[in-house]
């Protein structure tokens, strides 16, 4: 498995407006080919409420990638979410935990 990860910073007074999209957009992604699960977290910490934390679980790398970047539902992802970001997030993928760790 394939965890995604993107600190999500919303403009500020645009939390609740992003989540309403969020909600819209997220049938998009869990209707992709390896879709497993996604989390997200608004951050607790002072001053930091329109900072949120995103994690989706993937099969495969490629299955975000290649599979959903390149979607129409990618197309529609970008429509619905990617206005709220300032600055635009970095997105990371990690691979299985490490049992030694």
């Amino acid at each position: 498995m394939i965890l995604e990860s993107a600190l999500l910073d919303v403009l500020p007074g645009e939390g609740e407006a992003f989540l309403a999209a969020f909600r819209e957009a997220r049938p998009l992604i869990a209707a992709q080919p390896g879709f497993l699960h996604l989390e997200l977290r608004r951050c607790l910490d002072e001053g930091r409420g329109s900072r949120f934390l995103l994690q989706v679980g993937w099969e495969r790398l490629e299955d975000h990638t290649e599979g959903f970047r390149r979607s129409a539902e990618y197309a529609r992802w970008r429509e619905l979410l990617h206005r709220f970001y300032d600055p635009f997030p970095e997105v990371e993928h990690y691979g299985e935990p490490l049992a030694d760790a």
